[in-house]
């Protein structure tokens, strides 16, 4: 099959689907694999590096996914990349288009089949390739929120670890899943005390063990509140696969929150898990409701490229071997349910379950 990796065009995105490793084995599989020009310069991967390893370089996009069958990237297409797109095309990448009706008519009219990375699930629930990028995802929601508390950036000036003879900071995490696990692990590393709030018990456990700074509670309305006022910085990271997000903080919490906190919405992607969230981009990162600085960026692992490209390829790079099987009986993509589960769009239809009560 002809795979084709376009460069990415949301603001300031820097990863790349397919790192020169992984591209070169596709082409030992005997695939032709064809990659936009300088689309893994930003994660540190030259052009030389993938033509050493047999991948065809397309000078632009337009060649790109002219070449391609099996178009694999990491985030969801835009203006340019939908002018590009054909009905003929299996797109492979993150897509969130409970977020997205827009996006998700255009979609439909190319009539293309859509496979979500977010929505690929196994049989017990797990999504493999949201996995990765919601790690990072949640380490950086700690990184940024800290550095957003400092006074020169509007924040109230808190050093969230503290230090003898001060307070430590406090973290309020919504969510246990992997990128909430990772805000909290980092942030009570750090020395913050950290408040989890989550409805599994075998996650709580999880949480509690992290350390005696960490308490997890069940998301009751009134603690939720009591929780959210006194803290510093909040992270929601609250998922229901392939839905649109809860909101799970309203703005009348927000308002008991003091001048100068942070709250960092991972979930976002999905439409943001706060009642005051709005997509934002690492051009312009934030802005302020209520006092409280808010950092609702969509694309957060975008900022390292380097690992994050790394880490999606490792992820992605079986599924994409399964898809270039192509789609002929007793050889077909469409065998393995995981992937069955992923397909949002196809021949002009809305297909996961999650997406049927869209409004377009």
């Amino acid at each position: 099959m002809r795979i084709g990796v376009p460069k990415e065009t949301k603001t300031l995105e820097g990863r790349v689907a397919l790192v020169p490793a992984a591209a070169g084995d596709l082409v030992k599989r005997g695939h032709e694999v064809w990659i936009e020009k300088d689309a893994g310069i930003k994660s540190g991967f030259k052009d030389e590096q993938y033509a050493q390893l047999g991948v065809k370089i397309a000078p632009d996009a337009a060649a790109l996914y002219e070449k391609g069958e099996l178009i694999v990237k990491v985030k969801e297409p835009i203006a340019g990349d939908l002018a590009l797109l054909r009905k003929d095309h299996l797109l492979f990448c993150y897509l969130h288009l409970a977020a997205e009706p827009e996006l998700t008519k255009q979609l439909l009219d190319i009539g293309l089949t859509g496979v979500a990375f977010e929505t690929v699930e196994l049989p017990n629930g797990d999504l493999p390739l949201l996995a990765p990028m919601s790690v990072i995802a949640g380490k950086i929601a700690v990184q940024v929120g800290t550095h957003l508390l400092h006074q020169p950036e509007g924040g109230k000036g808190k050093l969230l670890g503290g230090l003898p003879s001060t307070e430590r900071g406090k973290v309020v995490v919504f969510g246990a899943g992997k990128a909430g696990s990772a805000s909290a692990q980092l942030a009570a590393a750090g020395g913050s005390n950290v408040v989890v709030f989550e409805m599994r018990q075998d996650r709580m456990e999880e949480m509690m063990r992290l350390g005696n700074n960490v308490t997890a509670l069940y998301p009751y309305a009134d603690v939720v509140a009591r929780e959210v006022a006194s803290a510093d910085l909040v992270v929601g990271a609250v998922l229901v696969t392939g839905a649109r997000a809860p909101h799970v903080l309203t703005r009348e919490m927000l308002k008991g929150m003091q001048d100068g906190s942070v709250v960092v919405d991972i979930s976002i992607d999905q439409g943001g898990c706060f009642e005051t969230s709005r997509p934002t981009t690492w051009k312009e990162p934030t802005y302020v409701e209520e006092g409280v600085t808010h950092f609702c960026v969509t694309n957060m692992p975008g900022a390292v490229p380097q690992t994050s490209s790394q880490a999606i390829c490792a992820a992605i790079l079986p599924w994409v071997n399964k898809l270039a099987s192509g789609d002929t009986p007793g050889n077909s993509w469409r065998d393995n349910q995981a992937l069955v589960r992923g397909i949002n769009v196809e021949g002009g239809k809305l297909v996961h379950p999650a997406l049927q009560d869209m409004k377009l």
